[in-house]
């Protein structure tokens, strides 16, 4: 128990670290190749944050583990919510000034509810994948156009911040070849590592694949929203750092399940949509009403609220029967 909880951590460590080192070549080389540098930070950069989850998914997926895969991202988003969020603004108040971001909230909550049409009957069917991809190159042709208009008419926070925390290029392309490499070996490697252990774990706590999605695998999986949204916030970025919670949220739903369930269906647990999706739905809905509320602010109180709510979702998934709140 003890060596796999160890590998866990090692395997998680090791998979953020190589999601973040491919982003980074990906940026470079993207760069090398003439792309607008807002193209990237809204593409490359903005899916990196969701690549742990979506690389953890599509393994378990592929071998059969698709609660794993529903877990990490239902998980993600809870976690992002109530933990990150929450954390950060303990530690800085945050303040929504972009209208970006606040064009993107309404859409991180349609894009939850049509989540919900997709859980309802307890599976993950090609069809939900194919709507799902769709949403997902919808999602990302609009918030180009909008981000380009912006930064056209230079009155935007979101994009000048995005702009200014892009990877630079000094390195080159050699080095940003080497270290793409290196990415591609980690990280199959570090994602068995983590679904591998994270089954011993389950089985040691008697608990199902889809609750330790929700809790151990989501939280480690969320550690690039974690720093970024923390340095953002210690920066005084505040619009960088919800808006990566939000893009990262969106992307966890039309990424992070729409690809397994495109190349896997299959059936899923009936707790993911009986339980968390409706955690997932009330959270989402809570922080879009925080967040477009008169001050735009989430204060130390609610940055507290939000800590409290997660420590009590978790509790209640490992102490209660069966993890029913």
């Amino acid at each position: 128990m003890l060596l796999a909880a160890a590998l866990l951590v090692i395997g998680l460590i090791l998979l953020v670290y190589g999601a973040d080192r491919l982003v980074f070549s990906a940026a470079i080389l993207c760069r090398s190749l003439g792309i607008p540098p807002l193209i990237i930070g809204m593409t490359v950069v903005g899916i990196g944050t969701s690549l742990p989850e979506l690389i953890v998914s599509l393994s378990a997926a592929t071998h059969g583990q698709m609660d794993i895969a529903v877990g990490t991202a239902l998980g993600s988003n809870i976690t992002n919510i109530l933990l990150i969020s929450g954390g950060a603004a303990l530690l800085h108040p945050l303040t929504v000034h972009s209208n970006l971001v606040r064009r993107e909230l309404p859409l991180m909550l349609l894009v939850t509810l049509l989540c919900g049409m997709m859980l309802f009957d307890n599976q993950l069917g090609r069809l939900d994948g194919i709507a799902l991809i769709i949403i997902a190159v919808l999602y990302l042709a609009f918030i180009i156009k909008i981000a380009r208009r912006a930064e056209r008419d230079n009155n935007d926070s979101l994009t000048r911040e995005q702009l200014a925390e892009l990877p630079r290029d000094d390195a080159g392309n050699t080095v940003a070849f080497l270290w793409l490499a290196m990415a591609l070996i980690m990280l199959p490697m570090s994602t068995r590592m983590v679904i591998d252990n994270a089954t011993v774990i389950a089985d040691y706590f008697g608990v199902s694949e889809l609750v330790i999605g929700l809790t151990i695998i989501s939280v480690g999986t969320s550690l690039p929203e974690l720093a970024t949204v923390i340095a953002g916030a210690l920066k005084g970025e505040d619009d960088i750092a919800i808006g990566n919670l939000i893009g990262s949220n969106i992307y966890n739903i039309v990424i992070v399940l729409g690809i397994p369930a495109l190349l896997y269906p299959g059936a899923i647990d009936v707790s993911a949509f009986a339980r968390d999706y409706w955690v997932m739905l009330g959270v989402s809905a809570l922080f879009t009403l925080i967040c477009l509320r008169r001050s735009r602010r989430i204060g130390r109180a609610v940055g507290l609220l939000l800590l409290c709510g997660f420590i009590a979702w978790v509790a209640a998934l490992y102490l209660l029967p069966n993890g029913i709140i």
